[in-house]
């Protein structure tokens, strides 16, 4: 996740399909209720400790969180260079993630009639423009940044949807690759409290509409990730004809991956 969400493109929440933590994420993050800073605020440490262990499932967040924050990293310098000097070849691989992680969900819908070819295709529309926006100019000031980590995270909760490819229509993206780089930490904590609000906001809507509207929802989230599929493809057709066989190589063995990982995690949406 880490490292498809430094990706422009590519989205946090499409790894977590592809390897079946998406429901047990969503779940966990909404769990978070923040009430175990009442006993805190009392002086009373014992129960904000049982409040927190509570609230907080520690054995899936620490190895998660441990995991995006070194892959963001050590993977962005990576990540530069491969999308400098091979883009089409590395979009082709995620191309691949995602037509494989669309197979996945369409196997999640409970029927199939007019109206989900009608929401999938508006969202298709909607993720398509989203996509193809151009970056807007912003400073990058600490509320700038707080705003845009609160927005960005939104995003990567998304299947389909690139949180970096939000905070590079914010103007944001290059900025805070460097602050990664060069350890800006008053730039990181302020990104990361804005991400943390989002993370827990963001989580509580897309678990109601999953436990509510599921059908509507994943249709949704097939047409957001159809549309989005329009940054891979835009690099693919840039690189020489000879190399086409070669994208698409790469690109089935993308999707074999993620199917062999559904294959082997039984995953189902909630």
């Amino acid at each position: 996740m880490g490292t498809s969400d430094i990706m422009p493109g590519i989205s946090g929440g499409t790894i977590a399909l592809i390897t079946g933590i998406y429901d047990k994420l969503i779940s966990s993050i909404s769990n978070i209720k923040l009430l175990f800073l009442k006993p805190l605020l009392k002086g009373d440490i014992d129960g904000f400790k049982n409040q927190l262990l509570e609230e907080v499932d520690f054995e899936f967040f620490i190895p998660l969180i441990l995991g995006i924050g070194i892959a963001m990293i050590i993977m962005a310098g990576i990540i530069n260079f491969l999308l400098t000097d091979y883009a089409g070849f590395t979009y082709s691989f995620f191309a691949g993630l995602i037509l494989a992680s669309i197979y996945i969900l369409y196997k999640q819908l409970d029927a199939f009639n007019i109206k989900v070819i009608l929401i999938t295709v508006i969202f298709a529309i909607l993720g398509y423009v989203f996509v193809g926006l151009n970056p807007v100019q912003t400073a990058h000031s600490l509320p700038v940044l707080f705003v845009s980590g609160f927005i960005a995270i939104c995003a990567m909760l998304l299947p389909g949807i690139s949180g970096s490819s939000l905070l590079l229509l914010l103007g944001q993206y290059e900025y805070m690759i460097n602050a990664l780089h060069t350890l800006a930490m008053a730039d990181i904590i302020v990104f990361i409290v804005g991400a943390i609000l989002g993370f827990m906001g963001m989580s509580r809507v897309i678990k109601y509409l999953l436990e509510n509207h599921k059908l509507s929802t994943v249709a949704a989230l097939i047409g957001i990730m159809l549309g989005s599929m329009r940054v891979p493809l835009q690099e693919i057709v840039g690189v020489p004809m000879t190399s086409i066989p070669i994208c698409i190589i790469i690109g089935i063995i993308g999707m074999a991956i993620v199917l062999v990982v559904e294959l082997n995690s039984n995953y189902e949406l909630i």
